[in-house]
This record gives structure tokens, sequence and C-alpha cells, in this order.
């Protein structure tokens, strides 16, 4: 029999555009032999099923399920595909958790604390993970430059702590920037975080649960051809990601393990995506995304590809092991 899946997409935050891409990818490529599949759209206003006419069937909260000409439905797994708010921060996780639902992604604690950039690099810090030397500033704090300058130097990175796809993020390179930078970054959360700029070739690694086992996919080599790798590199073409990597076997050897390393610390499930900059032969952690983009221009899916994983295969097997769990 086959199981209804909710592709939920959409969401609270700046990214709410690419993520309905990455879940209309996903509702395109399912098995059709093996998945009902359902687009919901979850926005502030509203969280609707959306079927190919266009016509909109309120969700009801209760129970997460959805009346449609009279026919109640309900849904087997939910696959997640809400980049940032309330879908890669806790809060979806949260809610069908307790309703008891299987949903692709981490569970609600992994995904509040990779959202958080401070608190994620915090909670690896003690076993060795090496990260940028960072300042952290939340809205309201008196600014001190020189301070910030001391800790992190110039040029450096003003990002918002709770913000993806490059929204609330500038490079600075002289103090009088710093200001105006801030302010853009608190335009996206109340929290920031000023981290230094490490000068190494940038990678993105991504690992899965593929088969009951934890998978490691081939490296991502990223090249901006902006100042750095920001909204339009990521996704107005102005990059080039290269995978596999045009980085030595050690490289590729030390970065993997890593990436594996805090995949299993953090005990995490479903999709991630780590970003790391190569510093003194050393990989260090920028971020960790718990959502990736799923469109076939994305890096997960272009690593999977490479892989020899099917965007169907991918898809397929993240909803099989949200079942198992």
């Amino acid at each position: 029999m086959k199981k209804n899946i909710a592709i939920i997409m959409g969401g609270y935050s700046s990214e709410y555009k690419i993520s309905l891409k990455s879940g209309n990818v996903v509702f395109n490529t399912l098995d059709k032999d093996k998945y009902n599949a359902y687009r919901i759209h979850i926005f502030k206003d509203k969280w609707v099923f959306v079927n190919e006419m266009d016509e909109e069937f309120a969700i009801d909260k209760n129970d997460f399920s959805v009346l449609v000409h009279e026919t109640k439905i309900e849904f087997d797994c939910v696959f997640n595909a809400i980049h940032g708010s309330p879908g890669e921060d806790g809060f979806m996780q949260g809610y069908f958790e307790l309703l008891g639902m299987p949903q692709t992604s981490c569970s609600m604690y992994q995904a509040a604390l990779t959202f958080n950039k401070r608190d994620l690099l915090s909670a690896l810090k003690p076993y060795g993970i090496k990260t940028a030397e960072s300042y952290p500033l939340n809205f309201g704090d008196s600014i001190d430059e020189d301070a910030i300058i001391s800790k992190v130097g110039l040029p450096c990175f003003v990002k918002a702590n709770k913000a993806g796809s490059s929204f609330g993020i500038s490079k600075v390179y002289k103090k009088e920037e710093l200001q105006a930078a801030i302010a853009n970054s608190f335009k996206e959360d109340n929290e920031i975080i000023i981290e230094q700029f490490l000068d190494g070739v940038e990678v993105s690694v991504g690992v899965i649960s593929y088969k009951g086992e934890t998978l490691v996919l081939p490296i991502t080599e990223i090249v901006s051809e902006n100042d750095f790798f920001d909204y339009q590199a990521k996704y107005e073409g102005k990059s080039q990601e290269i995978t596999p990597a045009r980085i030595s076997e050690n490289y590729t050897r030390k970065v993997k393990n890593e990436a594996k390393r805090i995949y299993e610390i953090l005990k995490m499930k479903g999709f991630t995506r780590s970003e790391f900059i190569f510093k003194n032969d050393e990989p260090h952690l920028l971020e960790v995304n718990t959502v990736p983009g799923l469109t076939t221009e994305s890096i997960l899916p272009q690593q999977a590809e490479i892989a020899g994983i099917t965007l169907k295969d991918l898809f397929g097997n993240a909803i099989e092991e949200s079942l198992k769990r």
C-alpha cells in the first residue's frame, strides 16, 4: 500500500522561495509507485495542502491532517524541505515528535543547536573541532569596534547568527564599515556572530544516513566569482561548484573524517551539509545545514549524483530511514 507523504515547504524566513523550489523538486521526483506525495505550504498566515490545480485546503494542526472534498487525508511521513524557520530550527521537529509522526530531518534539539551558529561552535569546541575566531553580539549590546577587530582581525565576516542562504552576511575590510554590516545582520536576527576571515580552499561536505549507515558524499569545492559565497554565488550562478573537489587525498581524508565525526557527535539523522575552509592544512568548520538545498542545481544532490545515488533514491531513502526510526 502506498504511503502518504507530506512535503513541507515555504517557511517563515527569507529562504522561503528557495524552499518552495526544493519542495517542488522532491514532489516531482518521488517514486509515484511507492508514495502519494502532497505539497504542504507552511507560512505564518496559513498551513495548506496545495493540489495540482493550485487549490488550497487548510491543514488541521491538531493532527496534521487535511480534509479534501470531505475526505480526510492522514500522513505516514513528513518530508521536510523548509530551509530556515520553522523547519530547520527545531520547531517543526518538536511538533512532529509530539504527534509521533516520522519526519526526514534531524530531531528537535539537533536542529535548534545547528541553526544557532554560536551555540553549535561552542558545543563542538570541546571535541577539538577547529573553527574561526569569533565575536558574539546581541541586539542592544554596546559595540566596541576596537575589541571586535582585536579578536577577529580584518577583513572579517559579520553574520546573522540564525539565518541561511547568506542572508544578513557582509565581508568587512575597514573599521568604518562595521556599523553598517552589523545593522544589516540585525535585519535578519537579533543575534549576530562576527568571524575571522579564513583565506583558504572552501569545501562543502554532505553527510546522510543511507541504508542504515552514515555515508559521506563526494566533496564539493566552492569557487565564488564574488567576494565570498554569497546569495548570488549560491543561487544565481556566480560560483563554480566543483565535485569532486580538486584537493589532495590528505585534505579529502581529513575533511571527510571531520564531517562524519561532527554528524556522529551531534547524533544527527537525515541530511547534513557542512561547510569548511582549510587553514594551515586543517579543515575549519563554518556551519552545518540540516535542511540543505534540494534542487537539481543544489550541492547535496550534485554530490549524491557523483556517488551514484539518483534523486529518486536519495529522497526515497530519506523517507524509508525516517519510517524505520
